[in-house]
């Protein structure tokens, strides 16, 4: 089958829906799918093969965060030309609402549309002002995914119509062999972050926050920080004790974070909202890390109403530090979290997720034989087609 796949934000700078793509993109040409993934991207950045650049993208603060776009008449003209020579039998738009690459090729497209939703806001004035402009546009998609139930509400709520639940997917066995690394372990336990430092919603400043408040009772614990950011800046409050505790990594490959989450006894997500998945959570699980998270619906979802994590109240510092302590004084609990997590996880694996995918690309392409008739009904139903 021939696959394009747009997304939105910009490839040189690393984000969720930038993972999910390459990643879904990796697992389908390996299983003999021609795949192109058309990105924001600078002409002479060094790419995947399967990666077509299409110029470079522009910083937009939104939802928190700041998304890396890309849109524009050249970027419109190059989204026409990879729409005609890839003449592609399903077309896969991550994030159509966006303004950037997605929605361009929305506009241009004429094939089989195939959409993923990931963004969750409870409330997005953005998003409900373009909603009468996007819409003969987003009309045209014949079936819409969302990674979460967070994600499938903002959708419901400011777009409308609904959405079959297909979640973001995870390479387990990468991450439950992954080999520790002692050089980041701390004498009394170690406590591991990943996420961005320079944006306040990953809640950074909660766990140092608690971290000091651990390290007055639990001398000798560790916090390893990995993500990008700049790390002196995030130390500038610290006392010198607690600065000696905690290791920056900076920015870090796909096999480092997997030896970081293999190391940890405990990983915290402190995040602050605006989530509307949690993939680092599910990796943390598939490495066999107890994972401390912040009480946010999808982390909640993501960690099965805490029967495979524990949660705190969000952004409450003193309970992030008990929970923290209690987790590393008992031993035995964090080997109860470490198996079930290890479980639940599975399905998350890409081995699963890539097949809910195939069989929406099936049903949605033309002329496409090789999916039984009462698959394709089942699939029609769910994604009311």
């Amino acid at each position: 089958m021939r696959i394009g796949i747009v997304c939105p934000y910009s490839w040189d700078v690393p984000g969720g829906v930038q993972f999910h793509v390459r990643d879904l993109a990796e697992v389908l040409v390996d299983r003999g799918h021609d795949v192109s993934v058309l990105a924001p991207a600078d002409d002479d950045t060094p790419l995947p093969a399967y990666v077509v650049p299409a110029g470079r993208a522009v910083p937009v603060p939104y939802n928190g965060s700041v998304a890396r776009v890309n849109f524009g008449p050249i970027s419109a003209a190059r989204v026409r030309r990879w729409l005609r020579e890839g003449e592609f039998d399903v077309l896969h738009i991550h994030e159509p609402a966006t303004p950037s690459l997605s929605v361009l090729a929305c506009w241009a497209a004429t094939g089989p549309i195939v959409a993923t939703f990931h963004t969750s806001t409870l409330r997005s004035r953005a998003m409900l002002a373009a909603y009468p402009i996007l819409e003969p546009t987003l009309e045209k998609i014949r079936a819409r995914i969302a990674v979460s139930e967070d994600a499938r509400r903002t959708l419901v709520e400011h777009i409308g119509g609904d959405a079959v639940l297909i979640p973001n997917g995870v390479f387990v066995d990468r991450f439950a062999g992954a080999t520790p690394e002692p050089a980041w372990r701390g004498e009394a336990g170690t406590v591991g972050f990943i996420g961005r430092m320079d944006e306040e919603r990953k809640g950074l400043p909660t766990l140092l926050a608690a971290f000091e408040l651990l390290l007055a009772a639990r001398p000798g614990t560790r916090l390893v920080v990995a993500g990008r950011g700049d790390a002196e800046e995030a130390a500038e409050d610290m006392s010198a004790s607690v600065r000696a505790a905690v290791t920056f990594l900076g920015e870090v490959s796909e096999p480092e974070k997997a030896r970081l989450l293999r190391t940890v006894d405990v990983y915290v997500a402190p995040n602050l909202g605006g989530e509307s998945f949690g993939i680092v959570l599910v990796e943390a699980l598939a490495a066999g890390a107890p994972v401390l998270a912040s009480d946010l619906d999808a982390f909640r979802r993501v960690l099965d109403d805490g029967r495979v994590g524990v949660l705190f109240p969000t952004g409450d510092v003193t309970a992030l530090a008990a929970a923290l302590g209690d987790l590393l004084d008992d031993e035995p609990r964090r080997q109860e979290l470490s198996r079930a997590g290890s479980a639940w996880c599975r399905r998350y694996d890409w081995s699963t997720v890539v097949e809910d995918l195939l069989a929406v690309y099936e049903t949605v392409a033309a002329g496409a034989g090789a999916v039984r008739e009462d698959e394709r009904r089942t699939w029609r139903e769910r994604l009311r087609l």
